[in-house]
């Protein structure tokens, strides 16, 4: 039996290395004696000494330590906390070096992934100004000293990094938990501590509209006490929530919400499309790249009058509803029940009278659809970052649908995708990446597949 082979580095570890290249999450690639290294804080084309903190048999992670050779695409963060918190990873490297490094990830996943040896991809499509972006925060708190404090938590950890200001969220969303975070300093509140699942204050949701409007929601670990005080420092919102999670667990909200003051419903616009928010209501944080996705989308998918068209993973049918006016009837798929349920609501907001939204998994409505509609022509998919189901993939390759638009957040699991479709009978046709989350690793990604004629 062979050897194994002992990796070059050990644990603690000081190396000089040259970044040859980054991982999809922002971690500079370098190689010692052919041997991966992980290099936290560094860009590719750096030269840097780095402290190796990790050896697998594969792999080792390292951090900066000191940068001997910078690159000229770094920059200066603009987020005082960058290095310590967990939200963003790209704050140092300049926006278009950005742009370029996340098209390279959509590129790199469709070719090593998918198989793909041509990708006609198109430009990304970045932001005029990548801050303040985000129109929907949620902050735990924790205490620092006797004072309340709010923040993000460090990478791969629930350890606290407070801060005083996000630049890449809305000013109102971040002044909304300044106050909540004043009032708990005010009146005394006792912050909860997930370790020992005492205190009550968990954390606040926030989110603006369009319209200007904010919606803020407290979570407490039982029954809100110092209401009366909350709403004093809230009186400009408008909408007042307050959710009890009563669960020692880290999901952010519990089943019970109770209207404090103000709109149990804001209105969010899109294009020309208006979309009911309540505190539960998923849509995008971006609004103005979400349309610019969702206009990719509708432009790749180029529905004729007599169209009917899938809508799979609708949620509150926000694509269905930028396609609905392009084709003769759409059909919208989602399992979350109060997602359909919003469809509904923001179809008839809108005057869509051509759409019908179902409640179920993909994979099971599919194949069901597809016998009941043996005329759909296409197929508008936009899955949860594991992607497609290979059910749900196989009802599409059994269909006769000549063409499927794939929106995805998760390049990976779009390549292993397509790749699937191509095998079973379609042609990756057009590729756009859409920059939803600057300062971060993460981008949406609009492809077309085509059915090979014959």
């Amino acid at each position: 039996m062979a050897q194994k082979m002992r990796p070059p580095v050990e644990k603690n570890d000081d190396l000089v290395v040259t970044i040859e290249s980054l991982t999809n999450e922002g971690q500079g690639v370098a190689r010692v004696e052919g041997f991966a290294v992980f290099v936290v804080g560094a860009l590719a084309g750096e030269e840097v000494k780095a402290h190796v903190i990790k050896v697998q048999p594969t792999y080792a992670i390292a951090k900066t330590v000191e940068i001997l050779k910078p690159s000229p695409d770094r920059v200066r963060p603009a987020c005082p906390v960058f290095s310590q918190c967990g939200g963003c990873t790209l704050w140092h490297l300049s926006y278009p070096a950005q742009l370029r490094q996340k098209q390279q990830f959509v590129l790199d996943a469709l070719t090593r992934l998918g198989g793909f040896s041509s990708v006609h991809m198109q430009p990304i499509i970045g932001m005029e100004d990548p801050t303040r972006y985000r129109n929907k925060g949620s902050f735990p708190f924790g205490m620092m000293g006797n004072a309340t404090v709010f923040g993000f938590f460090a990478e791969r950890s629930h350890r606290l990094v407070p801060f005083s200001d996000c630049p890449i969220q809305d000013e109102r969303i971040v002044d909304a938990a300044r106050r909540v975070a004043a009032w708990a300093n005010a009146c005394g509140v006792p912050i909860y501590d997930e370790t020992t699942g005492e205190g009550q204050l968990r954390h606040v949701v926030a989110r603006t509209t369009a319209e200007g409007e904010l919606m803020v929601t407290v979570v407490t670990k039982g029954q809100l006490k110092k209401k009366d005080d909350l709403l004093s420092f809230m009186e400009d919102c408008d909408s007042v929530w307050h959710n009890e999670n009563p669960k020692q667990t880290n999901v952010v909200f519990g089943e019970k919400f109770t209207l404090l003051a103000g709109k149990p419903v804001l209105t969010e616009t899109i294009g020309e499309k208006h979309f009911s928010v309540s505190p539960q209501s998923f849509l995008q944080v971006n609004r103005v790249q979400t349309q610019a996705l969702y206009e990719t989308a509708r432009e790749f998918l180029a529905a004729k009058p007599s169209e009917t068209v899938v809508d799979a993973y609708c949620g509150v049918g926000t694509i269905s509803l930028f396609i609905a006016e392009d084709c003769a009837h759409v059909v919208g798929i989602e399992q979350v029940a109060p997602a359909i349920e919003d469809a509904k609501a923001n179809a008839k907001t809108n005057g869509v009278k051509n759409a019908e939204f179902i409640c179920g998994n993909v994979e099971d409505v599919l194949p069901r659809l597809f016998s009941r509609e043996s005329g759909v022509d296409a197929i508008v998919l936009d899955p949860p970052r594991k992607g497609c189901e290979e059910a749900a993939l196989e009802a599409i390759a059994k269909s006769a649908a000549s063409r499927v638009v794939y929106v995805s957040c998760n390049p990976a699991t779009l390549a292993r995708d397509c790749k699937y479709l191509a095998q079973h009978g379609f042609t990756l046709s057009a590729v756009r990446p859409v920059d939803m989350f600057p300062q971060t690793c993460h981008v949406e990604t609009v492809v077309l597949m085509s059915r090979v004629e014959g």
